[in-house]
């Protein structure tokens, strides 16, 4: 998590800040920077979110992979699993 909270302070610091070359010198370049900024606001957005997601799935199939190994070990050792909740 920690990694994407940098990566995105850094993209903030290049991408977006404002620079003496960058500024707009009208209302057109105005709202095509507005544009650009919203633009690529949004797409961090959605790759960060992608990278959550996949994130996610993949911890869940690692506790799927441990239940398994977990009941595996347990019949091994002749250990009955967890009767059913009351």
């Amino acid at each position: 998590m920690t990694d994407l909270r940098n990566e995105m302070d850094s993209d903030l610091d290049q991408n977006y800040s404002l620079n003496s070359n960058a500024d707009p010198k009208n209302m057109q370049e105005l709202t095509i920077y507005v544009q650009n900024l919203l633009q690529n606001v949004q797409d961090k957005f959605q790759t960060m979110s992608d990278q959550i997601i996949t994130r996610i799935d993949d911890m869940g199939n690692r506790i799927d992979d441990l239940e398994k190994s977990i009941a595996d070990l347990m019949n091994q050792a002749g250990v009955e699993g967890p009767g059913p909740e009351k």
